[in-house]
């Protein structure tokens, strides 16, 4: 169960690589350019991503399975 850190890395490689790959200025995301709007849909998923990845991750639990943290 550790690799769903790996989703961590989602938010910043999809926010700074993906403007990379999809540099556009025409297509239109709710009046903004592309590039912007791609970056704030990242913005807004970053937060439900991590919140996913606290939730699933067992060093979180109360329950004490994980070990004894300070």
């Amino acid at each position: 169960m550790r690799n769903i850190r790996y989703l961590g890395w989602l938010p910043p490689v999809g926010t700074l690589i993906g403007p990379l790959l999809h540099n556009a200025v025409h297509p239109f995301i709710l009046g903004m350019p592309f590039v912007l709007g791609w970056i704030v849909v990242w913005l807004l998923l970053t937060t439900p991503i991590m919140a996913l990845v606290y939730w699933l991750d067992p060093a979180n639990r109360r329950d004490g399975d994980a070990g004894d943290r300070p």
